[in-house]
């Protein structure tokens, strides 16, 4: 079982957190402050915005998922300004204007927000890495092209906000929450053009640090011909799965294994023949409910057992899963917000 301290609802319902990022001056490289930072940090991408979902709890220390919040608004146009702020202990809210190129997997520290600025904001080449980190908001950016994983949340690392990005053409995964990984929210994101779109635990084996972690939450996600793991679950629960529109997603959509606890509600499934397994390849069954789900031209999907409630840590409210194609679509990716 897990060593973490257990979520607390009666935290959750006197507690906020708050997203929004300090007014405070853009700095250089540096230490200056150049005028077209100053004008950038003006015009940043502000999201007003709160962590909703597991990254929203208040658990494991904080009340929520606030990123950089409170540190210095500053401004990248190359990679190594990017990676070496990523890589500064102090909190940073980080504007990505244009596209850098990076490599591998590059280690982003706790207490960072990573937004992107405008429409065309792009990391490619690369990824980044949270290794035992926390408080971690990552918004408005394109990752293509990553020779490794895009995003890698591992190592008991808590509190993440992956929100309005777009991620395509991978190398392996575009999302993995791996390795004791907790409290983390995958909201508003576009996949394309990938196969192997996010996985959740590494492995079979892993149960030991996985079971009683894991708890995430997917919602207005749009899974664009992506092949499969929309997620692949091992171990994790709750894992709630809602609102999200699946289009044309080849091998299936959600598969629930190695016991884990999975809840699907109120997403629209189009053109999927496998929209739910509970077990996949070589690894056991897992713990599955489905319910006010929209199946066009699918398969019949796979349930399996009970699944611990997420209103037992949260709030939320459902939008109909039938206007979800327009309104994800419409609002889901980078440039969105």
């Amino acid at each position: 079982m897990s060593d973490l301290p257990p979520l607390s609802r009666r935290a959750l319902l006197t507690s906020a957190a708050t997203a929004a990022f300090a007014a405070l001056p853009a700095t250089g490289a540096h230490g200056r402050t150049p005028a077209a930072s100053r004008t950038s940090a003006r015009r940043a991408t502000v999201a007003a915005r709160t962590a909703d979902g597991f990254a929203g709890v208040p658990a494991l220390g904080l009340s929520g998922t606030t990123g950089g919040a409170g540190g210095p608004v500053v401004t990248v146009t190359d990679p190594d300004t990017f990676l070496d702020y990523c890589d500064r202990n102090e909190p940073y809210v980080i504007q990505v204007a244009g596209t850098l190129r990076i490599s591998s997997k590059q280690g982003l520290r706790s207490n960072k927000t990573v937004v992107g600025l405008g429409t065309d904001a792009e990391i490619t080449g690369g990824g980044l890495d949270m290794y035992r980190r926390q408080n971690v908001i990552i918004q408005n950016l394109r990752f293509t092209g990553a020779d490794d994983d895009a995003l890698s949340i591992q190592q008991s690392s808590h509190h993440i906000w992956i929100d309005h990005c777009t991620f395509s053409a991978g190398a392996d995964g575009l999302i993995d929450i791996v390795r004791g990984a907790d409290c983390v929210t995958v909201s508003w994101n576009h996949f394309h053009d990938h196969s192997k779109t996010m996985l959740i635990g590494h492995s079979d084996a892993n149960g030991a640090q996985d079971r009683g972690k894991l708890r995430i939450s997917f919602h207005h996600n749009f899974f664009d011909g992506t092949a499969q793991r929309h997620p692949r679950v091992r171990f994790g629960e709750p894992v709630h799965v809602y609102n999200n529109y699946y289009r044309n997603n080849t091998l299936y959509g959600v598969a629930s294994t190695e016991d884990a606890g999975v809840l699907v509600e109120g997403n629209y499934f189009e053109d999927v023949p496998h929209p739910i397994y509970s077990g996949y390849d070589e690894s056991g069954p897992g713990r599955v409910v489905e319910r006010n789900n929209v199946y066009v031209r699918c398969g019949t999907p796979e349930t399996l057992g009970t699944v611990i409630e997420p209103r037992t840590f949260y709030p939320y409210v459902l939008d109909a899963p039938a206007d979800l194609p327009a309104l994800v679509t419409a609002g889901a990716g980078a440039g969105r917000i």
